[in-house]
């Protein structure tokens, strides 16, 4: 039976109808990118001297479940004559000698691997997480002796923070951060001089442009690149919608920020105050509910003895819960300025306190990177010996590591409250105030013990709590 490989009508089928010399296709998650990005290189599988490479920034992201290499032999192995080879890159290699490359560009350097390369079209899957240097240098790789005018193509998610947001904003509203339907796919031209982009709304006016800048003809008019952003949403993807109805869902139950990024598209919302944790979406309860069926306590330890105005660093640890309900407790808030020694009294005290009340709560530490860190990690461990103790090295920035727990304090769109219950004590204002404040917050040492113990709540590593009425001695004490 013949299997008909196309794009899928609207932003997709533009995507790969564009004569744009740059085309940065995204604005949301499910949009079909991935699909479209591998679709590219088969228009010239039957040029022989064709060459393409699509990059990720690790090499996991290539070849983990669903990513590039995995998604390729869904299309590629498709095509009669094609061979998926391992080395010395993964690649494929069509009946004509046409080849598609996938490799990974982690860090800035990793560009001197391909110095004087050739290369056709140069894919980026997710652009925004590589850096502007990266992406301009591979450009300069972009060359062809095979009769195809050499070209790049780039997908990706909104992200306000990255260099890619500054480079496509003519295409977004400066107001509301979303993409602006009528200059979705509507191409206009640049010059990069000094590092410093110009942009034009015709060719020639930046051929003009680059040679009053001291170019001649012939230079100037390589210089002067077409550049298009098409705009894509989940909605677009009506294969996805139709095979996958629960991943709306998803994206519906992500924190505000990401919610804002990946189901809307919006290029310009991030984190900030209130925005990911607000006191009025919490139920706030006068007594500690009796339904609770895990407990884990997580730490954010001073990272030094001393802060900015040398007094002594806060360390902070939440203890929340999660109910049969599905709900979650946030039943105790610890945050004190103390020296190294005691913090590790207080962190034991707390630790048999916390088993006392509550039977079995796991307490999760940070781990610093480096020797020192898992220095530190064992003299915890041994220190904390008897308890339920796990030490993770933390990974992500503080925002990423927020986002689960903001999700169920928001709850989904349109709905009052979230999924958060908060015990009333006399550290709710202390506690709040922080929450509220966060990203900006001076401090952030509560929400980053709160991520720590919500995370490892749902990390599926947490075991349930001890039965009704046993006893909390060895014989009956769980451990990972």
């Amino acid at each position: 039976m013949r299997t008909v490989i196309r794009p899928q009508k609207g932003p997709q089928e533009k995507f790969l109808a564009t004569s744009a010399d740059i085309c940065i296709y995204g604005g949301a998650a499910g949009g079909g990118k991935t699909y479209g990005l591998l679709l590219e290189p088969l228009r010239h599988i039957n040029n022989p001297l064709f060459n393409a490479a699509i990059f990720r920034k690790d090499y996991t992201q290539v070849t983990s479940p669903g990513g590039l290499w995995e998604s390729s032999r869904l299309i590629y192995s498709h095509v009669q004559g094609s061979n998926p080879l391992k080395t010395p890159k993964l690649h494929w290699r069509f009946r004509s000698g046409a080849t598609v490359t996938f490799a990974h560009l982690g860090r800035d350097e990793d560009c001197e691997g391909w110095q004087g390369s050739q290369i056709a079209l140069i894919g980026f899957d997710e652009l925004t997480h590589f850096s502007e240097y990266v992406f301009f240098y591979m450009l300069s790789r972009n060359r062809s002796m095979c009769g195809v005018k050499p070209y790049v193509r780039a997908t990706c998610n909104p992200d306000a923070d990255s260099w890619v947001a500054e480079f496509i904003k003519w295409w977004i509203n400066p107001d509301t951060g979303y993409p602006i339907p009528e200059r979705s796919g509507k191409v206009r031209w640049m010059v990069r001089l000094n590092e410093v982009i110009y942009w034009f709304d015709t060719r020639q006016a930046a051929i003009d442009a680059a040679i009053e800048n001291g170019m001649d003809y012939e230079k100037a008019a390589v210089m002067a690149k077409s550049v298009t952003f098409i705009a894509s949403t989940l909605q677009d993807n009506k294969i996805l919608m139709k095979n996958d109805p629960g991943y709306m869902a998803n994206l519906m139950a992500l924190a505000l920020v990401e919610r804002e990024r990946l189901l809307y598209g919006n290029w310009k919302i991030k984190a900030a105050a209130g925005l990911m944790f607000k006191r009025t979406k919490v139920n706030m309860l006068e007594h500690l509910p009796t339904d609770v069926v895990l407990w884990a306590r997580g730490w954010d330890l001073a990272a030094t003895s001393e802060d900015e105005d040398g007094e002594p660093a806060y360390t902070a640890g939440v203890l929340i819960g999660k109910r049969k309900n599905g709900r979650y407790i946030i039943a105790d808030v610890i945050n004190r300025r103390s020296d190294s020694a005691e913090v590790r009294e207080l962190i034991k005290m707390t630790c048999i306190t916390d088993r006392a009340k509550h039977g079995r709560v796991v307490t999760r530490l940070p781990q610093d990177p480096g020797q020192a860190g898992k220095d530190q990690a064992q003299s915890f461990l041994k220190f904390l010996s008897g308890f339920t103790v796990k030490i993770v090295p933390e990974s992500g920035d503080k925002v990423t590591r927020a986002e689960p727990l903001s999700a169920q304090w928001l709850g989904l769109e349109g709905m009052d409250k979230g999924n958060v219950d908060v015990l009333v004590a006399d550290w709710n204002e202390m506690y709040f105030n922080q929450m509220e404040n966060f990203p900006q917050s001076k401090f952030k040492d509560m929400v980053d013990g709160s991520s720590s113990a919500f995370n490892e709540i749902e990390s599926g590593g947490t075991y349930s709590a001890p039965p009704t009425g046993s006893s909390l001695g060895k014989s009956s004490y769980w451990r990972r």
